[in-house]
């Protein structure tokens, strides 16, 4: 009997891997940059629609491939215009997305991974544990899904201007699949974002960060949360391998030789914990020879969190320490939390496959 061959998803194949697919069928590499159009810029997922290839190939396409794209379990709209979505991915589980529209900017915060397994103890993700990595079409779908939904301003232009990856998962323990949808984001001939409007976050895994600057530009964030060792091994536990020092030499060297380039680094406000007037003074110090600037974040509860909130007093007098010795601070403003789509609540279902002791061994791997 027959084994009836798996079709190729072409939505996460980037400018090469599509050139590579015609290639494959005997087919001229040129139809890669047409069906990339019709794909991300148009957000056609019907090869009948293709309406400038041959209907031979169309006939050809539809044997061989597919765009399919996560499958939407619901949707929530928050008071102030956050939209939070639930996503099916492959295997049973689901990832959640966040479209935070604002004046200047609309943006999407796309996950990496189905949970995580870095364990970061503010953070409701890092509960679920870990399942697996996502597809290069399961992350740019969270894109291609997002855009259908939200369509175009009154000029036809796109509502989504930025993509952080910043949802679930700790995108450079996915390198692969993250570079192939960031280069998706950013060709020219499919979504044709700036690298300063794609921003990729990270606990801070070194090896692959030193790898990034080898394939991509992509703005960089990092989640540092302490100002010292001895705090951030107990918020990141990856810090007790990669300790801030090392982490911080890493960043100088992404963005070395790009004089304009900074590295935002994230901080999360923990009452208590690391919110104090010496902390800000010391991260100041920290900071003094990395070009960079400064989210605070003040903390976003979730259920069975020890973490609370600062008074909003505290967070402004450590947002005042920090621009009093020149670093750029913003305290971002909390959306979507009525929704649980605030920073650290992302949650969707996640079958986990990993005991906490075996999180060392999926970055050693990965790296």
């Amino acid at each position: 009997m027959a084994v009836r061959q798996e079709k190729v998803n072409l939505l996460g194949l980037t400018r090469q891997g599509l050139e590579g697919f015609f290639v494959s069928i005997g087919e001229k590499p040129f139809r890669a940059s047409q069906v990339l159009k019709w794909i991300h810029q148009f957000g056609v997922a019907d090869f009948e629609a293709m309406t400038n290839i041959s209907k031979v190939l169309r006939s050809r396409l539809q044997e061989l491939a597919e765009i399919r794209a996560p499958q939407i379990l619901m949707q929530q709209h928050s008071r102030d215009g956050t939209r939070k979505w639930l996503l099916k991915v492959d295997g049973g589980n689901s990832v959640e997305m966040v479209f935070i529209p604002e004046k200047d900017r609309g943006t999407l915060c796309v996950s990496s991974q189905v949970g995580c397994a870095l364990d970061c103890t503010f953070c409701s993700t890092a509960r679920q544990g870990f399942n697996r990595n996502l597809s290069a079409a399961e992350i740019i779908g969270q894109l291609w899904m997002a855009s259908q939904a939200l369509g175009r301003d009154p000029r036809g232009e796109r509502i989504i201007s930025n993509v952080v990856l910043m949802g679930m998962g700790e995108p450079l323990l996915n390198f692969d699949n993250v570079v192939a949808a960031m280069d998706l984001m950013m060709d020219d001939l499919a979504w044709g974002l700036s690298k300063r409007r794609v921003t990729i976050s990270t606990a801070g895994v070194v090896p692959a960060l030193k790898r990034l600057k080898e394939v991509s530009d992509a703005s960089l964030a990092v989640s540092l949360h302490a100002p010292d060792d001895a705090l951030r091994d107990q918020l990141v536990p990856l810090n007790r391998k990669y300790p801030i020092a090392v982490l911080l030499d890493a960043c100088r060297e992404y963005i070395a030789g790009e004089s304009k380039r900074v590295v935002t680094f994230e901080y999360v406000m923990l009452k208590g914990i690391n919110d104090s007037a010496e902390q800000a003074r010391k991260l100041a110090r920290l900071l003094d020879s990395v070009p960079s600037k400064v989210n605070l974040i003040p903390f976003n509860p979730f259920s069975e969190s020890r973490y609370r909130r600062p008074p909003q007093e505290v967070i402004d007098r450590f947002a005042s320490i920090l621009q009093d010795k020149g670093i750029v601070t913003i305290t971002r403003r909390t959306r979507g939390g009525d929704i649980d789509a605030a920073c650290g609540q992302l949650v969707g279902q996640v079958q986990d496959r990993t005991r906490r002791s075996c999180s060392t061994m999926i970055i050693k791997e990965a790296c």
